[in-house]
């Protein structure tokens, strides 16, 4: 017993600690993988046909639950009832954006920010309101009757004074409408607090906490991470990933797995501390890492967990 202790403190890095406590989780799993023919070999017919009776109504109620789950998909799920043609986004109705495949919270929200804000002035416009999916926006871009870019400042002022009541004095609208800033597409590893704060849905919190955890990887190689940041919503990562972009020239801080200690790989997210002491000790027992893939050596280090960190690894 005190050689297989002791191997496996060496192969795994671990403490005599972590060794005790690895050894009785295994003695556990055997005692639980052992458990059900134990169980089988005293079970009385009583059970057994209890059981079965429990199966049978189980199995009845899951074919229920199955027959009511495309009811529920199509209630969950607007459907376009009629085929996309040209229109205007600023005349069109509750039902008539239902029409086109919008669920009714989002037709109601629209004609909110109508009432709220203004008519739409160009296509992209409609994009920005909150929880439209972009999948769905791109559907109907081809068809909204608005201007392609949005419209240039001293012309809307133009047509609104033309539209509104003059003055004796002047003729220009004393209250023109203030424009709404246009969200330009941002580096999401240069980006500071104030740029991520421009999303909606992300406050001063999150904004930190993006940054924090940009950090702590080494930056970001894909905009598919920042659904790793805790308390994203869904909705707020799609936006994200609409409005930001990852630099083609951009490389992450790399981890030196031939050079760092435990404790500075340990820090990166996606190392935990017993795989940054593996790395150690294998880097210790076999020598420096000649390349990247000699990591795949070290069995806490599965396939896609190496696919992760690539990027961030240097010799």
């Amino acid at each position: 017993m005190r050689k297989i202790k002791h191997w496996i403190r060496r192969y795994f890095g671990f403490s005599q600690r972590e060794v005790n406590g690895f050894l009785l989780l295994i003695s556990l799993m055997v005692l639980l993988t052992a458990a059900p023919f134990l169980f089988d070999a005293f079970y009385s017919p009583s059970l057994t046909d209890s059981t079965a009776r429990d199966r049978q109504l189980l199995d009845s109620l899951v074919a229920q639950l199955e027959a009511k789950q495309p009811e529920r998909a199509r209630a969950g799920r607007v459907a376009a009832t009629i085929a996309l043609k040209p229109f205007d986004p600023n005349q069109l109705s509750l039902e008539e954006w239902q029409a086109y495949g919008l669920p009714k919270y989002l037709a109601q929200r629209i004609l909110n920010y109508r009432h709220k804000v203004g008519d739409f002035t160009y296509k992209a416009e409609l994009g920005k309101i909150y929880g439209l999916p972009d999948s769905l926006f791109q559907q109907l871009l081809p068809y909204i009757q608005l201007p392609e870019e949005r419209p240039d400042k001293h012309k809307q002022r133009q047509a609104i004074a033309g539209a509104a009541r003059p003055t004796p004095d002047t003729g220009w609208d004393r209250n023109p409408r203030k424009e709404k800033p246009v969200l330009v597409p941002f580096n999401i590893n240069t980006a500071d607090t104030v740029e991520l704060k421009q999303i909606r849905g992300i406050g001063s919190k999150l904004s930190a906490r993006i940054v924090k955890y940009r950090s702590s990887l080494g930056g970001f190689y894909s905009t598919a991470q920042l659904q790793e940041v805790y308390g994203l919503q869904p909705e707020v990562v799609d936006s994200l990933q609409k409005y930001s972009y990852v630099a083609k020239t951009y490389t992450p801080q790399g981890l030196h797995i031939n050079t760092a200690t435990a404790d500075e790989l340990k820090t990166h997210p996606y190392v935990t501390p017993n795989i940054a002491r593996a790395i150690v000790a294998y880097r210790e027992q076999h020598g420096p890492y000649k390349q990247l893939d000699d990591i795949q050596q070290i069995r806490l280090v599965t396939p896609e967990l190496f696919e992760k960190l690539r990027p961030y690894l240097a010799l």
